[in-house]
């Protein structure tokens, strides 16, 4: 993600005077996307989608940047029609492009594609396009769905029902009677790694009761090694720090940002947890405005800080979230206490150095 911000920067230094858009969101962060713009930076579609600059208005003199999620086919088309050429603005996250050709090359092998996603999300929607120009595919946004497929798979529900229940999340010419013999499962890399590891196990053991193969991987692909390290990375650290006993959670990112979404989600299971962009979120000591990602809205919540000494947070971030944001938080709540030692002095404990 860094990295594509660095791009992002750096194309605007190197190209002044020139149009610069960004097709969509670099990643979901509001104050990194509020910066892009404050250089500049346009924007052609919103999150969704949305066309909010027609492409027409574009030329082959503008630039035009791919945002981390990466995109579809047809976009890219439509700007190499119009003389655009994306390949050196091209910020796709390798991990997603990992999916991509893991997705091509199991295609080759007569594998359907099933995309562990959110169907509206812009790097599923990218995903679905590179397998669905390979091989059938379909997306499943959880294991609700994973178990409505396996009743196709199982034969347990009539076929032509599938086209109604899945609208919307399946390839041209899907056959259900022929392509769910054989299925491989990739991932919208943001998803959380154990819900997408639980969906191809399930799905997995789906296949050797329908099919009892004599070899699994004649029926169901290997693709574990496509989750994103970054993403694992982060749900494993926040695993590991639940162990350990706190008094509650604070989860710093965007708000329609998935993997953060999802980290709040591990933390809600065990903690009082409060999901927060930025240290202006926090009122005081005794009074926090967090989103409740759930009911897609902000809660004023009161007394959030225990008053008990010593306190302990768990504090963590999505992978989008500039290091400086959880900084700014961190210094925010020390400043509640007065014996807390000044952030220089932390980090030099933190570092050894």
């Amino acid at each position: 993600m860094e990295n594509a911000i660095e791009i992002a920067f750096r194309t605007v230094a190197q190209n002044p005077g020139k149009r610069i858009f960004l097709l969509s969101e670099m990643i979901h962060n509001p104050q990194v996307n509020a910066d892009l713009l404050a250089h500049g930076i346009e924007f052609l579609q919103d999150t969704h989608g949305k066309q909010l600059i027609p492409f027409e208005q574009i030329d082959a003199n503008d630039i035009v940047m791919i945002p981390a999620f990466g995109t579809t086919l047809e976009i890219e088309k439509r700007l190499h029609d119009r003389g655009i050429q994306t390949e050196p603005y091209n910020t796709t996250c390798p991990f997603v492009e990992k999916v991509w050709n893991r997705s091509e090359a199991i295609a080759k092998k007569s594998y359907t594609i099933v995309i562990h996603g959110k169907p509206i999300h812009e790097e599923t929607r990218a995903t679905f396009s590179h397998a669905a120009a390979n091989a059938a595919s379909v997306v499943v946004k959880d294991m609700q769905e994973a178990i409505l497929l396996a009743s196709y798979i199982r034969g347990d529900e009539p076929a032509d029902t599938f086209y109604t229940r899945f609208q919307g999340q399946y390839s041209a010419g899907f056959d259900v009677a022929n392509d769910l013999q054989r299925i491989g499962v990739v991932n919208q890399t943001t998803m959380l790694a154990s819900d997408t590891q639980a969906i191809a196990d399930y799905l997995n053991q789906v296949m050797q009761e329908r099919y009892a193969p004599a070899d699994i991987n004649e029926r169901f692909a290997d693709t574990r090694d496509t989750l994103c390290y970054a993403t694992l990375d982060n749900q494993t650290a926040v695993t590991g720090m639940l162990e350990k006993a706190a008094d509650l959670a604070i989860v710093v990112g965007g708000y329609n940002s998935s993997n953060t979404s999802h980290l709040v989600e591990l933390c809600e299971q065990q903690l009082p947890t409060y999901f927060i962009s930025n240290e202006n979120k926090i009122h005081s000591a005794g009074e926090i405005l967090h989103y409740n990602f759930h009911k897609k809205e902000e809660l004023l919540t009161q007394g959030w800080l225990p008053s008990k000494k010593p306190v302990t947070i768990l504090m963590t971030s999505g992978a989008s979230c500039p290091d400086a944001l959880v900084e700014g938080v961190i210094e925010k709540i020390a400043g509640f206490f007065k014996e807390a030692k000044p952030m220089n002095e932390m980090l030099k404990k933190w570092t050894g150095s």
